[in-house]
């Protein structure tokens, strides 16, 4: 089984990563539900509430992680999954930081366990 967050290294001579996050998608729950529901070592679940219809809940979920992670929506994208609930998600331009990947890892998750709705 993958991690729910790992780092890939784009290609030669760019010194930035690509972030790939295993996702479980919960679409059309009540707006004051929306946001990162738990965080686990095999996935991260998301609850948006934007129905699963015409590309509705992937925009939302591509905005909620934009927000979330603070990039800009266009370096966020579904890779894996556009019409399931379980979806890779992309999110390219990703600098690592001076201490190294394990680090920038554990940076990654801290924003989006911080961000978990309560």
């Amino acid at each position: 089984m993958l991690p729910a967050i790992r780092l890939i290294a784009s290609k030669p001579p760019s010194r930035t990563y690509t972030l790939h996050l295993i996702c479980h998608v919960k679409p059309g729950v009540a707006s004051k539900r929306e946001g990162v529901s738990a965080v686990t070592a095999s996935g991260i679940e998301l609850c948006v509430a934007a129905q699963a219809r015409e590309g509705q809940s992937n925009r939302a979920v591509r905005e909620l992680i934009a927000e979330v992670l603070h990039v800009p929506k266009s370096d966020v994208e579904i890779a894996k999954g556009m019409k399931s609930r379980e979806k890779t998600i992309v999110v390219s331009n990703i600098a690592i930081a001076k201490s190294g990947i394990e680090e920038t890892i554990e940076s990654i998750r801290n924003k989006i366990e911080q961000s978990v709705a309560t």
